[in-house]
């Protein structure tokens, strides 16, 4: 521990600190809150933080340690949970002004309730940009979120608070939502793990007006510590239907499976990607020691056109389905790329949808065909480097909408399969870079394997924003 830059440790390196006696959950929780004293203020990854509640709940989760009886393999860890996810307690304001915060907030998500079930120590509320609709995180109600690397660039969105708060030590875990890249592109910028799993693998209430392309995910520095959370994530919620039934083994074990021998295609454009030369290059050298640890590679793109189109229209009616639950005059106060949204979401027709999510199940079966052939697909996780914050695309360059620039996060929403996003190192201006991994639906143990194989040869995650930034 180092007090007031929050705690080195990963996740699972801070259990076993616990248990052996040498840190208290208490010490854990008052040093992330001391890192959110002196970051958040520059970095501004919170919305809301409770310390008297975290320390209570740290403070119960020291006595269970204290008679050996923990209630977890994540008991007394300090986390934050995005702003898009109900909090009983707290209000869910999801970046926007024209939520009433004055109002009952009795309810926990199915996201929250696991948390809490775990003995988990929860912070706060990340920030989100409105709603969650764009892939960099500012709003009308928090501000910008910066990346803890360089304060002048973005955290990516649209869980950047999440993001940037584990990046930062404030907090050694949390949980995004993941739509269109929104978990693994911020993990990418921030340079920590992001998964979205198979689509209904982490149950979500109430249903996201995103439908079939909503994920919840979670976000750490290591891959050990996202298979520790899955386990309590990933646990059946009667609430939401379409909730997969949880693993008959557990995530913490099946991580460190024998994945030598496997065949993985790279595909280092998709067929249709414009990347940055030096991320090019990270993502190359990462593939190159992968294959030199027993991996079997070969570039193959997976054959399918950029599904941008398809994207844009679910994206652009699941906007419009929310918004026009807000009430009248909202107009005005929200986002001004959100309300664009609105405005043309609500011009498509039922028969727009349903075309459109036909082309959504046929890329899913292309995908399928292709996993025949490759166990995994193997990807640059963002084609640009971080670029400046309070922008929703590179000023000066040719991108007028942020999927423009995320090319490789949305096609697997469409698709809901698993898929991570894993730091492989930084560009010369020190900016951090990730690898994208996706395997077939319902291979989310397999994606974690290899994951983690990758940061066992590249151990990247420990490299931390600590003190000044970059």
């Amino acid at each position: 521990m180092t007090a007031g830059t929050g705690s080195l440790l990963t996740a699972s390196e801070l259990v076993t600190a616990y248990s052996h006696g040498e840190v208290s959950p208490v010490e854990a929780t008052t040093a992330a809150l001391e890192s959110i004293d002196r970051r958040d203020g520059e970095v501004n990854a919170y919305c809301l933080v409770d310390r008297e509640r975290a320390l209570e709940q740290a403070k119960a989760s020291e006595e269970r340690w204290r008679q050996s009886n923990p209630i977890g393999w994540l008991d007394g860890v300090p986390a934050s949970i995005k702003d898009m996810f109900l909090t009983e307690g707290w209000p869910t304001l999801r970046g926007s002004r024209c939520v009433d915060p004055d109002q009952p907030w009795d309810v926990d998500s199915p996201v929250m309730a696991r948390m809490r079930e775990a003995g988990i120590v929860v912070l706060g509320k990340n920030t989100t940009p409105e709603l969650g609709w764009k892939a960099t995180t500012d709003s009308p109600l928090s501000g910008v979120t910066r990346n803890p690397w360089d304060l002048s660039k973005t955290a990516g969105g649209s869980s950047g608070g999440s993001a940037a708060a584990v990046a930062a030590g404030m907090g050694e875990l949390s949980v995004g939502t993941d739509a269109g890249g929104s978990v693994r592109i911020p993990g990418s910028f921030c340079g920590v793990v992001g998964f979205k799993p198979t689509y209904g693998r982490i149950p979500l209430y109430p249903a996201s007006p995103f439908g079939a392309l909503a994920h919840a995910g979670p976000m750490a520095r290591s891959v050990d510590d996202i298979a520790l959370f899955m386990d309590v994530l990933a646990m059946r919620d009667h609430r939401d239907p379409t909730a997969l039934a949880p693993l008959t083994s557990s995530y913490r074990e099946v991580v460190r499976r024998d994945v030598r021998g496997l065949n993985v295609a790279y595909s280092p454009t998709l067929g249709y990607v414009e990347v940055d030369g030096e991320i090019a290059d990270l993502a190359l050298r990462s593939v190159h020691a992968l294959q030199e640890a027993g991996l079997n590679v070969e570039e193959a793109d997976p054959g399918f056109a950029d599904p941008a189109d398809t994207f844009e229209l679910l994206w652009y009616t699941g906007a419009a389905k929310w918004l026009n639950t807000f009430p009248a005059g909202s107009e005005e106060k929200i986002d001004r790329g959100l309300r664009t949204a609105w405005e043309q979401g609500v011009t498509y027709s039922a028969m727009d949808w349903l075309a459109a999510d036909q082309e959504r199940r046929n890329l899913g079966i292309i995908m399928g065909e292709f996993h025949t052939r490759y166990d995994l697909l193997i990807t640059p996780m963002m084609p640009i480097r971080p670029f400046e914050a309070d922008h929703d695309v590179p000023p000066g360059s040719d991108y007028r909408k942020w999927w423009e620039w995320t090319r490789f996060s949305y096609p697997f929403n469409l698709t809901q399969q698993p898929a991570i996003s894993v730091p492989i190192g930084f560009t010369s201006d020190g900016l951090p870079a990730g690898l994208q991994i996706v395997g077939p639906r319902h291979s989310d143990d397999l994606v974690l394997a290899v994951a983690r194989y990758l940061q066992e040869i590249q151990p990247w995650h420990t490299d931390h924003p600590a003190g000044e930034p970059r």
